[in-house]
């Protein structure tokens, strides 16, 4: 089945929402969208400008298992498996937390996958300067769901824990979290990331060799990258963000006048496809 339907393919389309994937892009070519629902796949770069229309018929299931569930946790998963897998637990949210090491892991196989291998600290800009975490293979994905419009590699170490435990140093003096409004509005100003890498190494510096002498000299490394720039394919952007919400109207359409995120940019408003894991849609483009 081509990852790009015809209009025709396209109004027959219904399926359980997953994140949106998105391939990176350049300055003459924005990053590319592909909207997902079930086993479909649809292009959303080539529509830009077309009449959207996303129904949810009523039915959530759960983005792991499958099951049908009246109530989405976590963007996507029925609470059994929101209480049972390692990739819901708090942890994940906070890795400084990581209780492996205590014998208490939910699916230490999955942690032992996912969270014993190399991660980055990363500083980003979205709605202005943030630091951030993630697998080193998450790059630069991990960036293009938030919506950054420039990122830089910082530091590397072994493993989460310890991504969580430089992060929590850098949230002294810098914020971790992405103003969703400001960064949909397009406005955000450039920023020179080496010279805010520099100010935020020389501040944390005396904390950064305590931690190092804490988990071992050679367990955090410093990056000599370069920024990376990020486009997205936006006819316009919002001047005032209104979002649209699928437990609260179950149509949402409109004109799709962008994509940045995990977002769609409607004419009418702006939704969260990654907040709504697992809703089935039926998806018209006229």
């Amino acid at each position: 089945m081509s990852d790009l339907f015809s209009v025709a393919d396209v109004s027959a389309a219904r399926g359980p929402l997953r994140k949106m994937d998105i391939a990176p892009g350049d300055a003459q070519t924005p990053a590319q969208y592909t909207l997902r629902a079930g086993e479909q796949r649809i292009g959303l770069n080539a529509h830009l400008g077309a009449s959207l229309r996303l129904v949810h018929t009523g039915a959530i299931h759960c983005v792991h298992c499958g099951r049908a569930t009246r109530k989405s946790f976590a963007q996507g998963y029925c609470y059994p498996c929101f209480k049972s897998l390692a990739q819901c637990d708090t942890c994940i949210v906070k890795p400084e937390t990581c209780h492996y090491h205590a014998g208490t892991c939910r699916e230490p196989t999955w942690g032992e996958q996912h969270c014993f291998q190399p991660h980055v600290v990363y500083l980003a800009n979205s709605s202005g300067l943030k630091v951030g975490i993630t697998r080193k293979t998450q790059l630069p994905t991990r960036w293009l769901d938030q919506g950054a419009i420039q990122a830089l590699p910082i530091l590397e170490v072994d493993n989460r824990l310890q991504s969580g435990l430089v992060e929590t140093l850098f949230k002294q003096v810098v914020g971790d979290r992405t103003n969703w409004r400001t960064m949909l509005k397009g406005d955000v100003a450039p920023l020179d990331l080496p010279a805010e890498r520099d100010r935020l190494l020389a501040a944390l510096d005396q904390e950064l060799a305590a931690l190092k002498r804490r988990i071992g000299e050679q367990a955090i490394g410093t990056l000599a990258a370069t920024p990376v720039d990020l486009h997205y394919p936006v006819l316009e952007f919002p001047v005032k963000v209104v979002s649209h919400n699928f437990d609260k109207s179950p149509e949402v359409s409109g004109r799709l006048m962008g994509l940045k995120g995990q977002y769609l940019i409607f004419d009418t408003g702006v939704i969260n496809l990654r907040k709504f894991g697992g809703y089935e849609v039926e998806v018209a483009i006229e």
